[in-house]
């Protein structure tokens, strides 16, 4: 990929992204044959128009769940989504908005029950990041905004889900590498994923007792919508290549370890984090 022609592939600042205008795209698409892990399964999954998000769907969807992906205005990419879990044969439902706010976190679950009459899943995975060269940089405006999207959503997200949830249900989270290294660049969006990982372990406890299983995925560097859109050329060219494998991660490399998390092939795991991040060895 030329450094020229990242300029061309999003507008920066534009959270989250959009992955139709990336090139390389990202890889999406499941590797491997379903086995009915999800069958009959309703899963809700945030962010899950584009990257790691609608890797998670398209793979939910070969293993048997129903699907709905909540986004926040990228329309295109969430009905090529749309379309390719129709074409694993799942059904789906696509909402948008803004899950910085309470009562669209309601409305998702109230649409997600009346449509396919239950909940057994919920994918937090929605979020947003800015890179900052100097942390005064950071606006009052903009630490707030990423803590009510990254931290606020998810949490408001669980608020609504919980009274729909029966034992055996799943939630996992979307936390990040930089929860437990930091990143120069990205100071709050760091922050927010540190609490993220708190709120995991806070809930796993919680909720342990009515047999909801709360876990966490922490990513390292994936290639997703929100790179190009967050970072400068020069960074973009050379994301992933200090990962200990060399390269960035695709989300259908993240995609795997969100669905052991949902699925009863974790029924004996909760309050835990899975890391996806090419060999960055964190969290003791």
């Amino acid at each position: 990929m030329q450094t020229d022609d990242l300029d061309k592939l999003q507008t920066k600042d534009r959270q989250p992204g959009v992955e139709s205008r990336m090139d390389p795209p990202p890889e999406f698409m499941p590797r491997y044959p379903g086995s009915g892990r999800l069958k009959g399964k309703s899963a809700i999954i945030t962010g899950g128009d584009s990257g790691i998000g609608r890797a998670t769907a398209v793979l939910f969807a070969r293993e048997g769940a129903d699907v709905i992906i909540v986004y926040l205005d990228e329309g295109e990419d969430a009905e090529t989504t749309a379309e390719a879990i129709r074409e694993e044969g799942g059904r789906v439902l696509c909402l948008s908005g803004d899950l910085g706010h309470k009562s669209f976190c309601e409305e998702v679950v109230s649409k997600t029950v009346d449509k396919f009459g239950k909940l057994d899943v919920l994918v937090n995975n929605a979020a947003e990041q800015h890179a900052r060269e100097d942390v005064t940089d950071i606006s009052e405006e903009q630490l707030f905004h990423t803590f009510r999207t990254n931290l606020g959503g998810q949490f408001f997200m669980v608020q609504a889900a919980l009274p729909h949830l029966e034992r055996g249900a799943s939630i996992v989270c979307t936390t990040s590498v930089t929860a437990y290294r930091g990143q120069d660049l990205l100071v709050d969006y760091a922050s927010s994923k540190g609490a993220i990982l708190s709120m995991v372990r806070a809930l796993s406890s919680k909720l342990a007792p009515d047999g909801i299983r709360v876990n966490g995925v922490a990513p390292g560097p994936i290639w997703t919508p929100l790179i190009p859109a967050s970072f400068p050329p020069d960074k973009v060219e050379d994301f992933g290549k200090s990962a200990p494998l060399g390269r960035p991660g695709q989300p259908n490399e993240v995609a795997p370890a969100m669905l052991f998390l949902a699925c009863e092939d974790a029924s004996y795991m909760t309050g835990q984090v899975l890391h996806p991040n090419g060999g960055d060895l964190v969290g003791g």
